[in-house]
């Protein structure tokens, strides 16, 4: 099958959910796997986390597409407010943020098949679906949490100071390799030792304890768990790379997709099949339009409608945040599933537009462009 025209496994996932589910076979239900997926929704964004390089936030790109991720949230925030009133400050923040989300996981491999992602495309829609995700994980935080606003700014000035410690971690460990640590994770990196494959679930699970014992959802220490991943680890990475999509993509990830489409309400969705559709209608205008402002001197005209299409893509982001939301009575579960059935449209729609509009053959990075635009 071409590559452009193929459904994203994650839809695939979410609708064998929802056959399997209470919604239609009555074969399984969400409490069944419960454990398996907090694991999956924890290696999803660790996995989004490790694709994030921190550095590219710091250049010209990374301030436009921080810029355009903020507009996107104003205007969200405007729009719910305009829908619901000001009664209640948690569900304009739920739906003020579900509108701004990017699902990088969904685009990347997309990109990737398609031999674009070292291209001037791939790399910006990395960097904008990167804060897509960043963004919305720490208003998450901020905003939807179990603490208020004030307090939460400080056990997330906390949390980051322990990520950054642990990012600085490997360089003092480093110092003690001739005590012979080194060489022991290693000698049991393969075989039945797994050492890195062991160290990295610790990794995981001990952020994401941390992220919930500070009172935030565990999506943010999976995310950060990610980020600081990438700063240390160990022995050989690739390896390791692989086995993390093998053992997440593999068995936990898709136990979390399966489980959000047993989920979903979908009674709510036959009952008002206009709401995903509008829904949808918000996701691109409210994502995509600020893409397309703040990228006009960046991007050629095509290329900044194929960046904000893909910028449009929501959906893994979203189903963690939409479960968060109702379970918190921020949002109901009508407009939950309708959110979700926008993000499942979207996933389909929008990147396969995308793809479908500029030439096959990717245009070079040219590494001084950079250079150029701020000189």
């Amino acid at each position: 099958m071409p590559v452009r025209s193929r459904v994203p496994q994650v839809v695939v996932l979410l609708l064998g959910g929802i056959v399997i589910g209470p919604s239609m076979l009555h074969l399984a239900s969400p409490d069944d796997v419960a454990l398996l997926s907090d694991l999956g929704m924890g290696f999803l964004f660790l996995l989004a986390g490790y694709e994030l390089e921190p550095n590219l936030l710091r250049e010209r790109i990374g301030r436009r597409a921080a810029g355009a991720w903020l507009t996107s949230l104003v205007v969200g925030a405007a729009l719910v407010i305009m829908l619901v009133g000001r009664d209640s400050p948690h569900a304009v923040a739920a739906g003020g943020i579900a509108l701004t989300t990017t699902a990088l996981g969904v685009v990347l491999p997309i990109l990737r098949d398609g031999g674009q992602l070292g291209s001037r495309l791939g790399r910006t829609v990395l960097v904008v679906g990167a804060v897509g995700e960043l963004g919305p994980i720490v208003a998450m935080a901020l905003l939807l949490g179990t603490r208020e606003s004030g307090v939460a700014a400080v056990l997330l000035v906390l949390f980051a100071v322990v990520a950054i410690g642990l990012s600085a971690l490997p360089g003092r460990l480093g110092r003690l390799g001739d005590l012979g640590g080194g060489r022991l994770v290693a000698a049991a990196e393969h075989g039945t030792g797994q050492s890195t494959l062991r160290l990295t679930v610790l990794l995981l699970v001990a952020l994401l304890a941390l992220a919930s014992g500070l009172g935030f959802d565990a999506v943010l220490g999976a995310f950060v768990g990610g980020m600081v991943l990438r700063r240390w680890a160990p022995g050989d990475v690739e390896a390791l790379e692989k086995k993390l999509d093998a053992v997440a993509w593999g068995v936990f990830v898709p136990v979390f997709f399966v489980s959000s489409g047993m989920n979903l309400d979908i009674a709510s969705i036959v009952a008002a099949p206009l709401l995903p559709l509008t829904f949808f209608a918000l996701m691109v205008v409210v994502r995509g339009g600020p893409v397309l402002l703040w990228f006009r001197r960046e991007l050629p005209p095509v290329e900044r409608v194929q960046t904000a299409l893909y910028a449009a893509t929501a959906l893994p982001l979203l189903v963690a945040l939409t479960e968060i939301a109702v379970s918190q009575g921020a949002m109901s579960s009508r407009v939950g599933a309708a959110l979700v059935g926008a993000g499942v449209l979207s996933v389909v729609v929008l990147p396969m537009v995308a793809s479908r509009l500029g030439p096959r053959a990717p245009a070079p990075v040219d590494p001084t462009a950079e250079d150029r635009a701020t000189g």
